[in-house]
C-alpha cells in the first residue's frame, strides 16, 4: 500500500489538447490571444486572463457540450487511476479549467467517481458566460484561478502530476512531480525532484519508484533514489 495523495492537472495533461484554449479558437473573439500573451510574459495571474478570456465567448449549453464530446484523454489514464486508488493513493483532478467540462469528459470515458476543483461557468443569456472561481485565494502566489497548492494536505506525501504554468507553483512544494513538457523543464531549471513521462502507461513503473511512507516519517529523495528515476 503507498500514501500518497495525487494532485494532478487535467489540460494538456489528462487530454491531449488544452481544452480551454480549444474553446477560445472556436467560440471566441481572436482578441483572447493578446490575453493569453499578457499571462504567458506574467503581466497578469491566471484568474485575471480566464476571466477576460471567457467574456469573450460566444455559445450555447449545447454547442459547449457537443464541443466536450469531441474532446480526447490519454487512453491508459482510467487505468493509471485504478491503479493508484487500489494501492491506497488519494486521487484529485486539480485543473485551472472548467468543472463541467471536466466532469463531462471523464465520465464519458467512465472515470465518474473523481473529486474535481476547477472553475465553474455561469452562463449570463443564451450564449454568453462568466467564469467563477471557488478555490481561488488572495494569497496565491501565481494568481491562479484555482490555487492548486491548497489541496494539499499536511498528512500525506504529495505527488503532483501535470505539464505547464498551472503547476509550477505546486509542483515547488510537492514532495514528488510527474511531469511532462513545460513543467518537467521547470523543474530540472529549478531542482524539483520529479520524473518525465509522455503518457500514464508509463506512471505505474514509476509509481513503484516512490518510498511509501507517510508525510510523517519521511526521508528526503536520495541522488541514489533519483537514479533510478532517470534509469527507467
Amino acid at each position: 500500500m503507498i500514501d500518497w495523495h495525487i494532485v494532478c492537472d487535467f489540460d494538456g495533461t489528462i487530454t491531449r489538447t488544452d481544452v480551454i484554449d480549444s474553446i477560445l479558437q472556436r467560440f471566441a473573439d481572436p482578441s483572447w490571444e493578446a490575453i493569453e500573451n499578457e499571462w504567458l510574459e506574467g503581466q497578469i495571474g491566471s484568474r485575471e486572463c480566464l476571466s477576460r478570456q471567457l467574456a469573450l465567448v460566444k455559445a450555447t449549453p449545447s454547442e459547449l457540450l457537443g464541443f466536450f464530446d469531441t474532446i480526447e484523454i490519454d487512453p491508459d489514464f482510467p487505468d493509471f487511476v485504478d491503479h493508484a486508488i487500489g494501492l491506497g493513493a488519494s486521487f484529485e483532478v486539480v485543473s485551472d479549467g472548467i468543472e463541467q467540462g471536466i466532469a463531462r469528459i471523464l465520465a464519458r470515458h467512465y472515470v465518474s467517481l473523481l473529486p474535481i476543483l476547477a472553475n465553474r461557468l455561469r452562463q449570463l443569456d443564451h450564449d454568453s458566460w462568466r467564469i467563477d472561481f471557488p478555490h481561488a485565494s488572495d494569497a496565491c502566489r501565481a494568481a491562479s484561478g484555482n490555487c492548486k497548492c491548497k489541496s494539499t494536505p499536511s498528512t500525506k506525501r504529495v505527488l503532483v502530476i501535470g505539464d505547464g504554468q498551472s503547476d509550477m507553483c505546486v509542483a515547488a512544494t510537492a514532495d514528488f512531480v510527474f511531469a511532462k513538457d513545460r513543467l518537467a523543464e521547470h523543474c530540472e531549471r529549478n531542482g524539483i525532484a520529479h520524473a518525465r513521462f509522455d503518457s500514464f502507461a508509463e506512471l505505474p513503473a514509476l509509481l513503484a519508484l516512490l518510498p511509501n511512507a507517510s508525510a510523517a516519517n519521511t526521508t528526503p529523495f536520495t541522488a541514489e533514489t533519483q537514479e533510478r528515476f532517470h534509469h527507467v
